[in-house]
């Protein structure tokens, strides 16, 4: 049982430092964002176009990391109540 539990430390922290050295820029705009920038690129605004990027990035960043936190309280609950069944 031991080296299944290590199996769900090590996948997670393996996952996470891949995830965090293959990083992509990404270009995920609304259709407003996307007019804006293209109407910028076409004046040569590079560091306009980079900024609105990293904020979409960064405001996408949150829900995931909420939908992640309520996902381990509800695993932590189960497996308490699975210990608490067995005791």
């Amino acid at each position: 049982m031991f080296p299944m539990k290590k199996a769900y430390i090590i996948l997670p922290l393996l996952l996470l430092i891949l995830f965090i050295g293959l990083n992509m820029d990404a270009e995920a705009q609304c259709a407003m964002c996307r007019a804006q920038l293209e109407t910028a690129d076409n004046a040569g605004a590079d560091a306009k176009n980079t900024g609105i990027n990293s904020g979409i990035l960064y405001l996408m960043l949150f829900p995931y990391i909420l939908i992640a936190f309520i996902a381990f309280l509800w695993y932590r609950s189960s497996q308490k109540s699975k210990q608490q069944a067995n005791a």
